[in-house]
Order: structure tokens, then C-alpha cells, then sequence
């Protein structure tokens, strides 16, 4: 039985990370495969708060890192679901460097595709209600996005 359709807003998820010395890397830098993790990790919340089940991520479109981030800064994780397959879910984590009075510039952003699961098995997930232009705007791309990765695919990326 599928579940009520649920709102953007609902699998939003927010998570913030101090950058120690363990996660530079040797050019002094966040390691991008750390941020890559805590990029992945956000969006699988969101995902998780969207279909309430646990999620296997399938998908990690290209990452861009806009800015360079150093030890001690705050860094900030947003994720949202904005694409829905029929038990995959596409989510949005826009990543940012927040100083000390909660001014924030973007280091990042990513699109992840997971899909819901249950016995090892994928499963049905709600639909997405979209209320804003914004939303409706990322729903539209989410189904460009989709096409080309269904044509990556195709072509063995």
C-alpha cells in the first residue's frame, strides 16, 4: 500500500560538521572524500524522511567543489528530495562553509538518487507534493537529470 503523498519541506534535512585535523588533506583542505561522505550520508536522511524506510543510494551525479574549506570551519549540509522514481528518490545537498556569525557560502551542491528498500528489496515510495515555483523548478530538471542518467547508463557510464 503506497503511503500519503508528503511535502518537500518534511524530508529536508540539515546536518553540521566541525572540519578537524583528521579530515584535512595534505594540501591542509577538507578531503573531498569526506565531504563526499557526509554529502551522501545527508542524502540518505532526506531520503529516509521522505519514504520512511532505509534507502540504498544508486546515484551520485558530479560533484563541484566551488571553494576550498580549512580546519575549524563550520561546514553545513542541506538535503532535500526533489525527484521521485516510482521507489527512487532524487535528492538535492547543497553544501556551505558557515562562519562564526551565520554568513554562509556554498562549497557545493550534489544530486544523489536513492531508492527505498525493504527485505533487500526496492519499494514503493510516496509522491512528492510540490508547492513552489522553486520546487516545481527542480522537479522539472529532476526529469532532465533523470533522462541522462538513464542515457548514461545505456551507454555504460
Amino acid at each position: 500500500m503506497e503511503e500519503r503523498a508528503k511535502r518537500a519541506a518534511e524530508s529536508r534535512t540539515e546536518q553540521m560538521y566541525v572540519v578537524r585535523a583528521r579530515y584535512l588533506n595534505s594540501a591542509g583542505r577538507l578531503f573531498g572524500g569526506d565531504l563526499m561522505s557526509w554529502i551522501d550520508e545527508t542524502g540518505a536522511m532526506a531520503a529516509r524522511r521522505h519514504c520512511n524506510s532505509y534507502v540504498t543510494t544508486v546515484a551520485v551525479d558530479s560533484l563541484h567543489f566551488t571553494k576550498a574549506v580549512h580546519l575549524r570551519e563550520s561546514v553545513v549540509l542541506i538535503g532535500t528530495v526533489t525527484h521521485l522514481g516510482a521507489t527512487s528518490m532524487e535528492v538535492r545537498v547543497d553544501s556551505y562553509t558557515e562562519d562564526l556569525d551565520g554568513k554562509r557560502e556554498r562549497v557545493n551542491r550534489a544530486y544523489l538518487v536513492y531508492v527505498a528498500m525493504k527485505d533487500d528489496r526496492p519499494v514503493r515510495v510516496p509522491r512528492l507534493i510540490v508547492e513552489t515555483e522553486e520546487e516545481r523548478a527542480e522537479w522539472e530538471a529532476g526529469e532532465k537529470r533523470e533522462k541522462l542518467r538513464r542515457e548514461r547508463r545505456r551507454q555504460g557510464y
